[in-house]
């Protein structure tokens, strides 16, 4: 039983001293430029999944008509356009290419978070999400600023043409 404790207390300071020769040795990637360590997108992707779980359900307490989908429209226009881009915008803007991981391109052509549930995208916005260059909107925005962008992201791939413009 000693050796068994004796063993697995070496293994364990091995497996430290190994990561702490990684990070300090520059085996970490830093720059934007570098890509992901293994297994990061499973675990940030799976952290993120079940921190929105319970609010990802929810239905918007605003409906999506043209007055809500214009006040969103300012809204992105103001405060996301910059990183996700804006409608009829082929490529990424600079600042969006020199950010890791890249933030998706959020209006047509692009596909954007069109099939994310509206309570999924409204967390999002709210609460962003660390290490990506998301921020979190609450405090921010009001809470139903924060629907009004949901629900414009939502129906981004079939906005009226007045929204369209307001984005342009």
């Amino acid at each position: 039983m000693g050796k068994l404790i004796v063993g697995v207390i070496v293994g364990a300071v091995i497996v430290l001293a190994a990561e702490y020769l990684f990070l300090t040795q520059g085996g970490m990637p830093v720059a934007t430029k570098g890509g992901p360590l293994p297994l990061e997108k499973f675990l940030t992707s799976r952290a993120l999944h079940v921190a929105m779980a319970k609010d990802a359900g929810q239905p918007a307490p605003i409906a999506p008509d043209e007055s809500n989908l214009l006040a969103g429209a300012k809204v992105y226009r103001s405060q996301c356009e910059g990183c996700h881009g804006s409608v009829d915008q082929k490529t990424p803007s600079a600042i969006a290419r020199g950010m890791f991981p890249r933030p998706p391109q959020l209006m047509p052509p692009h596909t954007g978070v069109t099939d994310d549930p509206v309570g999924e995208t409204h967390w999002k916005v709210k609460n962003g999400i660390r290490l990506t260059g998301m921020p979190a909107f609450e405090g921010a925005l009001t809470e139903n600023e924060m629907w009004q962008v949901s629900l414009l992201l939502l129906k981004a791939d079939g906005l009226p043409e007045k929204v369209k413009a307001e984005i342009r």
